[in-house]
C-alpha cells in the first residue's frame, strides 16, 4: 500500500467510530459533482445519498444551516482555498466581522486540538460542528430550527429515513458533517513521497530545506509526526493584528468573546490571550495550538491572527527567535541565525509539504424545501 499519509488508517477509523458513522472509510469517497446540464431530480435525489458523508457533503454547502439562510460551512471553508477563506481575519455571521483567522480544514478530523485556542479535539468532530452552527459569531442558528428545516426538505427527509431508519434529528446532521469532513484530507505531494521511501521526490533545494527542518532552524521541534503538528500549545509573541482594535466590528466580537469565557478584563484586552480564556492559567496566555504544515504552502495567509502574509515571512519571524520579550514565551524560540540561502532552502521545503489539488466538484444545486403538513 502506498501511505498517502503515515498513520492516516487508524486515525480515520477512529473518527469515523467517535461519529458513529456506520460505513466503512472505504466508502467515504465523495461523488462527482451532478452535470449542470441535468435536471435537478436527475443531480440530487434520496438514492444518490449512499452515506453519511455524500449526505454530509450537501449539508455543507447549504445556507440553511444558518439562522438567516446566508451562510454555509463552505462560506468560510473554500475548496478553491484548501478549506479555508485566503483572508488574515474571518467574516462570521451576517458579516460579522471576526478576529482570528480561518484555519483550513484538511486533516482537521486527526488533529489533537481545534480552533486557535485548542478548544476542541478533531477527535469529537461533531461536537465541532455542532459549536460552529450555533455560535453566534459563526451561523447563529438554533438546533430545533435546523431540524424543522430539514424535515420540510423531502429530499434530506427521505434520506434520513434511509441512512438512518427514522426523521431528521440533530446529532446524526452533526454526524453526517463531521464524516464529510472526515474525508477532507492532503493528498499526495512531494515531501510525504519522499517520506513513503521516493527519495527523488524532492529536489536539492527541498532536500536542504528539510534538513535545516529538522536540524538548525529546528522547527521538527513543535512541528512533528504524521501532520508535522506536536498536538500542544505554544507561546511565540506572534504581533497583533491591528485591524481587530481599529476595526470596531472585530473590536465588538474580540470584546464579547472573551467576556462569555469570563476574562475580567476583556474591555481592556489590547492582544489575543489564546488559550488562557480557557484556563485562566497566566503561563497559556498568549498560546496558541501549533497548527499541521500539511498544504501549508496553500493556507495563507499565516498565524492566529494572519498577521503574516508568506512564509518568508514566518521563517525570518522564526528566524528572529520570535516575538521579542514576549512574556511566556516558548525557551524553543531562539535566534536561527539562518543565512539568506538557508532561508529559501527552508521555505522551498515548505512549499513542497502542499500539492495541486484537483478541482472540487461543489453541488450546483441543494434539495428544495416543500411544506409538509
Amino acid at each position: 500500500m502506498t501511505p498517502r499519509r503515515f498513520g492516516v488508517i487508524l486515525l480515520s477509523v477512529a473518527l469515523i467510530a467517535a461519529v458513529s458513522v456506520p460505513v466503512a472509510l472505504a466508502s467515504l469517497s465523495i461523488a462527482p459533482a451532478p452535470d449542470q446540464e441535468t435536471s435537478f431530480q436527475d443531480q440530487v435525489s434520496a438514492a444518490s445519498i449512499e452515506t453519511q458523508a455524500d449526505l454530509g457533503r450537501l449539508l455543507f454547502f447549504d445556507k440553511r444551516l444558518s439562522g438567516n439562510n446566508a451562510t454555509a460551512c463552505s462560506s468560510c471553508h473554500l475548496p478553491d482555498e484548501a478549506w479555508a477563506d485566503g483572508q488574515p481575519l474571518s467574516t462570521g455571521y451576517t458579516s460579522v466581522e471576526y478576529f482570528r483567522n480561518t484555519p483550513t480544514l484538511l486533516n482537521a478530523s486527526h488533529m489533537t486540538l481545534l480552533n486557535w485556542d485548542g478548544r476542541f479535539d478533531g477527535s469529537d468532530m461533531a461536537t465541532v460542528v455542532r459549536d460552529h452552527i450555533a455560535e453566534a459569531h459563526f451561523m447563529n442558528l438554533d438546533g430545533r430550527l435546523l431540524v424543522e428545516r430539514m424535515l420540510q426538505v423531502p429530499v434530506y427527509a427521505e434520506s434520513f429515513e434511509q441512512l438512518f431508519g427514522g426523521e431528521v434529528n440533530y446529532g446524526d446532521v452533526l454526524n453526517s458533517l463531521a464524516a464529510f469532513v472526515a474525508t477532507l484530507e492532503s493528498i499526495d505531494n512531494p515531501y510525504l513521497d519522499f517520506r513513503a521511501g521516493n527519495q527523488n521526490a524532492l529536489t536539492a533545494k527541498e532536500t536542504a530545506g528539510l534538513e535545516l527542518f529538522e536540524g538548525k532552524a529546528g522547527c521538527s521541534s513543535c512541528h512533528s509526526g504524521d501532520l508535522l503538528a506536536d498536538g500542544g500549545v505554544h507561546v511565540t509573541g506572534v504581533p497583533t493584528n491591528p485591524d481587530i482594535f481599529t476595526d470596531t466590528d472585530r473590536h465588538i466580537t474580540f470584546r464579547r468573546f472573551f467576556k462569555q469565557f469570563a476574562v475580567g478584563e476583556f474591555a481592556e484586552l489590547r492582544s489575543d490571550p489564546g488559550r488562557f480564556a480557557l484556563t485562566h492559567d497566566e503561563a497559556d496566555r498568549g498560546s496558541f495550538r501549533t497548527p499541521s504544515l500539511l498544504e501549508i504552502g496553500r493556507s495563507a495567509p499565516y498565524m492566529h491572527n494572519g498577521i503574516m502574509e508568506t512564509l518568508d515571512d514566518v521563517v525570518r519571524f522564526y528566524n528572529d527567535g520570535g516575538g521579542g520579550d514576549t512574556p511566556n514565551k516558548d525557551d524553543l524560540l531562539q535566534p536561527l541565525n539562518l543565512t539568506v540561502d538557508e532561508i529559501g532552502s527552508l521555505v522551498t521545503f515548505l512549499t513542497s509539504l502542499g500539492s495541486d489539488e484537483p478541482p472540487f466538484d461543489v453541488p450546483t444545486e441543494l434539495p428544495p424545501y416543500e411544506v409538509i403538513n
